[in-house]
């Protein structure tokens, strides 16, 4: 679960500006207000790292660049779905980056990874980038064609719901896999031993 949380931070972090433009535009309905606060938290996360001394992450700049253009283009046209579609670019290159065979390998632990198979890891990486594209997909629907109050409940419940389902499933399913395995060469070299015995 550590892992999942380390993992998850750099999308929160730069899916926080969405999501608070997202609460205050279904709060206040007023679109400068909010894109306008979306664009200062963007700035304000890029300066933040900056007076820290450390490195701002190729995810963080990209983020900020898209805040800063679609909310630009929020601006000048006074249309919320610019920004709304921020989270489908996000998701869409996340998907992207999932569908390297493998991924997956360095979020497990390395007692775990001998005990499961290669294309069990590959698989679930797969499943995973399915789910970050169905996401791009459904937030681009919805943001184009259903509405501020709507994409802002999907973005409020979807995401991270559709996530913690999926990692509960890949979880027990991963664990299960290990278990089984586990079991199977304990039970061989029992085996062994008792024929070597006899």
């Amino acid at each position: 679960m550590k892992n999942l949380f380390y993992a998850a931070r750099p999308i929160v972090s730069d899916m926080l500006s969405t999501i608070l433009f997202a609460a205050l535009f279904a709060l206040t309905n007023n679109i400068y207000l909010s894109t306008g606060f979306a664009v200062a938290l963007g700035v304000g996360q890029v300066a933040y790292e900056k007076l820290r001394g450390k490195p701002v992450p190729g995810m963080q700049w990209a983020s900020l660049g898209l805040v800063t253009v679609l909310g630009g283009a929020t601006l000048m046209t006074g249309d919320p779905r610019f920004v709304m579609i921020k989270p489908t670019v996000i998701y869409l290159t996340i998907g992207a980056a999932m569908m390297q065979p493998g991924w997956m390998e360095r979020y497990m632990p390395p007692e775990g990874r001998a005990y499961i198979p290669a294309r069990v890891i590959v698989a679930w990486g797969y499943v995973w980038a399915g789910l970050m594209f169905l996401t791009a997909a459904a937030n681009l629907v919805i943001a184009v064609a259903m509405g501020h109050q709507a994409w802002a409940l999907f973005v409020g419940a979807f995401p991270l719901a559709s996530k913690l389902v999926l990692f509960a499933i890949n979880y027990l399913s991963i664990r299960h896999v290990a278990l089984r395995n586990v079991r199977a060469q304990e039970e061989g070299v029992a085996g062994e031993a008792e024929a070597q015995a006899a």
